[in-house]
């Protein structure tokens, strides 16, 4: 999963077990769809913020007021409603054919 847009974190969790992936996780909404991302790579990322995303990695963190510039853009032009139908028909996939699309 890689987007442009900026996700909103809504939740975040230290993973008790250490993992090969990181062991802080967020969920992070884009649009009305929501999904667990990786957030070790922007430590200063917390609840509320907005951060850019690269194959469930949080890459960066995103200023509010540009995030919801973007979003704004999104909405008028319909691009949002296509990424989050994108969203919703990657989770409706197999796990074993997410991992071959990537």
């Amino acid at each position: 999963m890689s987007f442009r847009i900026p996700g909103k974190i809504l939740e975040e969790h230290d993973l008790k077990v250490r993992s090969i992936f990181g062991n802080r996780l967020g969920l992070v909404q884009f649009g009305d769809t929501s999904r667990p991302i990786i957030l070790d790579l922007v430590p200063q990322a917390h609840v509320g913020d907005y951060v850019r995303v690269q194959v469930g990695f949080a890459t960066e963190v995103v200023p509010e007021a540009e995030a919801l510039r973007e979003y704004a853009t999104l909405r008028g032009n319909g691009h949002l409603q296509d990424i989050e139908q994108d969203l919703e028909a990657e989770e409706a996939l197999p796990e074993t054919v997410r991992r071959q699309k990537r």
